[in-house]
């Protein structure tokens, strides 16, 4: 008896600290939520303490090469491949937010908060003023 306590004990402190040890720090292939379409691989990555995110490469040939004309401010026609576009992520309790997000396709910024759903999948909630008036896109980690 004093086994399986101990065994049952030590699989669910395992299991914990896998959980604990996850972290939204990676590439990430973003996809359509309205038709499913891979386009983009994204790099998330730590600094200060905060999360941002880059576009690392553009994956529809069409939009390979293309500068953001509808970008805000310092971003206007700079190439999208490169372009911050997830910034100032703080860690909260089970996500992170605080942060914006800049759509390149319309040039808008919007308010967002990120969440882990599993090791290999990442929601990422774009919103204006609170998070119901929004939408949720689902990223998957390249390995």
């Amino acid at each position: 008896m004093k086994r399986k306590f101990l065994f049952l004990f030590s699989a669910i402190l395992f299991a914990n600290s896998y959980l604990v040890a996850q972290s939204a720090i990676g590439t990430w292939k973003t996809v359509d939520d309205e038709t499913g379409q891979e386009k983009s691989y994204v790099e998330v990555y730590e600094k200060d303490g905060k999360l941002y995110g880059k576009i690392l490469e553009l994956l529809i040939e069409e939009d390979k090469g293309k500068n953001c004309d509808v970008c805000p401010g310092k971003k206007k026609d700079q190439p999208i491949e490169g372009m911050e576009i997830l910034m100032d992520m703080k860690k909260e309790k089970d996500y992170w937010g605080g942060g914006k997000i800049l759509d390149p396709k319309t040039g808008k910024v919007y308010k967002c908060y990120i969440e882990l759903e599993g090791a290999d999948k990442l929601k990422v909630r774009g919103y204006i003023g609170f998070s119901l008036l929004g939408r949720t896109q689902y990223w998957y980690r390249v390995k």
